[in-house]
């Protein structure tokens, strides 16, 4: 790519290893006898200070996890000055502008863009390998809870937003979360190849994390995630601000992140949701294993009004827990108890002191035994938690950091750390009416027959009223018919072994059991046919008309 060229800005988003790359590419160059010019960017970019001042109101003060959304650019990182004197020098052979926000420059050469799954971006701000836009260096012990915040509410907003702008201008595609051996592909090839990709079906690349409460189904199930870990407490499935979605030519693999194909194909994706949700997927799959493992944290997720005041989400973290397995006795958390005192409730929270014993939760949480293949509704405000012992589907609206802890069973974190508590938050946005024999009525799902056919059928599972989505179950021995009707599907196979997805352009792709996979609205139809040896069940959401 670079053959030929005499001026090449190379962008890329927060966390790339830019001095190991530059390097590494320079000698190569100087291999084939070619001497570069390289500028980096971040000579242009404000003080650390100016930065800090910029970034301050959006990171919630000595709020350890919850800050709010940035409402500026990553133009504004820049000192403009500086940025425009940075110029191509006509006397070398190749300019090379590079670093993140190197395209604001408005070079006129071709355009490279560096990518990292932001999984590893927060391994390597862990390690301490990378930092955050305009720090001035890494801790020897990063705060990789400050780091994570500073990422979710600054930096990705900044750098998703001036992704989207050039993403149609983007010559080259670097996946350099391997630095030593980066994949690359034409900007060209990547867009037809989404372009595809949204009008067929797809699965995300998940990722995987321990837990304080972390089980062991996931491990013993999926032989090929870690075994290194304690424990494995989150599958993530899909939960697109953070996945990337996988492309193979000729046994060569490249990761390009999720949000590139809803810039370039929302419409495609989304059908009829698109004007509301525009570049953001609304749903979230991802599993919660509990299996030998500890109870989920008692807690509740924010109203739609709190969220976007607070937080500045346009939409707020309602949830379902769908039950994929459980044991005998397997519990979940949902709604109060008849009778609740909220005050009384409040004061023995207050009272609690981190490491000491627990205490009888169920005095005033509602409990329902778990029923593999049971749908529990998690509207927001809802109290709720999963039991021990539970593998859970959690099907949700795509916001997932924005959990209130409200009580934690008096343990510490894998770091040996109190887990924070957020009282305040959670009795600011609890529904205390949501209690006694209003629970099995309403926040439970109540399965119904839909539609059957020879050897298939379709249950209805209806959620609550203020879910944006709703979920089928399909049933069937040897195959079915389905039709998207405007809404892009998200599925899970939850029982059988396999099963192939044939959609209407002619692509067939496979699917094991216990993963999860889209197909975009624009599909409009497609076939899902049985290889397993028995009847399957597999869970589709899908957006309310």
């Amino acid at each position: 790519m670079l053959d030929g060229q005499s001026i090449v800005v190379i962008d890329g988003c927060g966390g790339v290893l830019w001095s190991h790359f530059q390097a590494a590419l320079d000698q190569a160059l100087t291999a084939r006898g070619v001497q570069a010019n390289w500028q980096n960017v971040e000579s242009a970019l404000r003080s650390p200070a100016e930065i800090d001042a910029l970034v301050e109101p959006f990171l919630g003060g000595d709020d350890p996890l919850f800050g709010s959304r940035f409402t500026g650019t990553l133009a504004d990182f820049f000192d403009q000055d500086r940025l425009r004197a940075l110029r191509p020098d006509p006397d070398v052979t190749l300019s090379i502008l590079y670093g993140s926000g190197a395209a604001l420059a408005n070079w006129p050469g071709s355009l490279i863009y560096i990518d990292v799954p932001k999984s590893e971006v927060q391994f390597r701000a862990r390690a301490g390998s990378v930092s955050s836009l305009g720090a001035q260096s890494t801790t020897m012990q990063p705060d990789s809870k400050a780091i994570y915040k500073r990422f979710y509410f600054v930096d990705w907003v900044a750098l998703n937003q001036h992704k989207a702008a050039i993403w149609l201008h983007i010559d080259m595609w670097i996946d350099e979360q391997r630095p030593d051996d980066p994949a690359c592909m034409r900007g060209t090839d990547l867009r037809a190849a989404l372009t595809h990709m949204s009008r067929s079906c797809f699965r995300a690349r998940p990722w995987f994390e321990p837990g304080v409460w972390g089980g062991q189904w996931i491990k013993e199930h999926i032989p090929q995630v870690p075994q290194d870990t304690p424990n494995i407490a989150w599958s993530f499935e899909l939960i697109t601000p953070e996945n990337g979605l996988l492309l193979q030519s000729d046994g060569l693999l490249c990761e390009v992140s999720f949000e590139c194909l809803m810039y370039q194909e929302s419409n495609a994706v989304l059908g009829s949701s698109a004007p509301r949700f525009k570049h953001d997927f609304p749903i979230r799959f991802d599993f919660l294993d509990t299996f030998d493992g500890g109870n989920l944290s008692i807690q509740c997720h924010p109203r739609p009004e709190y969220a976007l005041e607070h937080f500045g989400e346009p939409f707020t973290q309602d949830e379902t827990y769908y039950i994929l397995d459980c044991k005998s006795g397997a519990q979940v958390y949902l709604g109060f108890q008849p009778g609740i005192d909220r005050d009384e409730f409040c004061s023995e929270l207050e009272s609690l002191i981190p490491g000491t014993e627990p205490i009888d939760i169920v005095r005033y949480v509602h409990s329902e035994a778990a029923e593999k293949h049971g749908l529990y509704l998690i509207p927001n405000g809802t109290i709720h938690g999963a039991g021990k012992d539970n593998l859970v589907l959690e099907i949700s609206a795509t916001p997932y950091i924005f959990t209130f802890k409200i009580y934690d069973w008096m343990r510490l974190d894998l770091d040996g750390q109190p887990r924070p508590i957020n009282l305040e938050r959670a009795f600011d946005n609890l529904y205390f009416d949501r209690q006694g024999e209003r629970i099995a009525r309403e926040f439970v799902s109540h399965p119904a027959v839909l539609d059957t056919g020879n050897d298939w059928r379709i249950i209805h599972l209806p959620t609550h009223a203020e879910h944006f989505y709703d979920v089928h179950r399909l049933e069937f021995a040897t195959h079915i018919e389905v039709e998207t009707h405007g809404s892009p599907h998200v599925l899970s196979l939850v029982e059988g072994q396999v099963i192939d997805v044939l959609t209407a352009n002619g692509h067939t792709q496979r699917f094991s059991y216990a993963e999860t996979f889209v197909i975009p609205a624009a599909a409009a139809h497609y076939q899902l046919i049985n290889r397993s040896s028995a009847p399957v069940k597999v869970v589709k959401a899908f957006m309310k008309a």
